[in-house]
């Protein structure tokens, strides 16, 4: 598969799990009343759920072990959910900027960060190795 088509599939992945995002965000932070820190990390996480399991199969067609592969996305955002949870408390807590640009901010850094961690690490040696890849 062409990278270009590899980077599309995961454009297009990766907005709809901003919009799982920021809609959950947004229900979360308005509805429910949640501060901002619990609110984004809620929403991050079903989004992280939703990207994983879509980009997995159909972006780099991965058959290498799931739990791994989890393990090592996990790792990521070990590092990535405290840097981006105080950058947003920064930004929208200390500077007073709004909540909803902060979070787009942080979805993007997430969106970059995360399509070359996935690329080159964790599915970086198992692209194009599950079934459906193999029958092309």
């Amino acid at each position: 598969m062409s990278e270009f088509i590899r980077m599309l599939r995961f454009v297009l992945f990766s907005i709809s799990a901003g919009i799982i995002e920021y809609t959950s965000f947004a229900m979360l932070k308005e509805l429910i009343k949640l501060f901002w820190e619990l609110s984004y990390l809620i929403a991050l996480i079903l989004s992280i759920l939703w990207n994983f399991t879509l980009n997995r199969k159909f972006t780099f067609r991965s058959a290498n072990n799931i739990p791994i592969a989890m393990l090592k996305v996990a790792a990521y955002y070990v590092v990535f959910t405290p840097l981006s949870t105080w950058l947003g408390h920064y930004l929208a807590d200390i500077l007073l900027w709004n909540q909803y640009i902060v979070t787009a901010i942080c979805m993007l850094l997430n969106f970059i960060t995360e399509f070359l961690y996935q690329r080159y690490f964790v599915f970086g040696k198992s692209i194009d190795t599950n079934v459906k890849a193999k029958q092309k």
